[in-house]
């Protein structure tokens, strides 16, 4: 084997049966308290998770307002996808849109008084649900290490080139029929 062969990155990698487990591990739990938080969310707000999300990021902003691309990152959602969830949001009188003074080019997205009031009222249920599933059996240097690892998967993913950068696959040519 040649010093150039030995260091090639695998073609087809494979996961140990260690990180297997975790990885299933891990979207069964995300997958569960998902579940149980769309439909907390659904009950006592009328909400998606995502609408929570933009409501309580928007809460959290300088002056309760963001561009619609600050948004879309935050909540890690479609631009189009977003453009419809706020979209429903403005119908319900949640927030407000409209173009940014600083950038005639980018859409400014406002939490109204209804939709921080809104926000407010479903927030400490909200809380409870999360600490009841994800922080209750965890202690103190778990969250901290669950923090850390997240942390870092998280950077990791966000560094990687968005697919829309990614070089199309092409069909391999079958060549001439012969």
């Amino acid at each position: 084997m040649s010093d150039h062969e030995s260091h090639a990155a695998p073609v087809d990698p494979v996961l140990s049966p260690g990180q297997l487990e975790t990885y299933f591990v891990f979207t069964e739990a995300a997958d569960l308290l998902q579940h149980q938080i769309e439909r907390q969310l659904r009950t006592d707000g009328g909400l998606s998770t995502v609408q929570f999300q933009i409501l309580g990021r928007l809460s959290g902003a300088e002056g309760g307002r963001l561009t619609m691309t600050q948004l879309a990152d935050l909540v890690v959602y479609s631009r189009s996808g977003l453009t419809y969830q706020v979209g429903l949001l403005e119908k319900s009188g949640l927030v407000n849109r409209g173009p940014s003074p600083d950038d005639e080019r980018s859409t400014l997205v406002a939490v109204t008084d209804r939709g921080r009031a809104l926000f407010g009222r479903i927030l400490p249920d909200h809380a409870q649900r999360v600490y009841d599933m994800l922080f209750d059996p965890l202690s103190d240097e778990d969250v901290d290490s669950l923090r850390e690892v997240m942390t870092r998967v998280r950077d990791h993913v966000r560094a990687l080139p968005p697919r829309s950068a990614a070089p199309r696959r092409r069909r391999a040519d079958p060549g001439p029929q012969g």
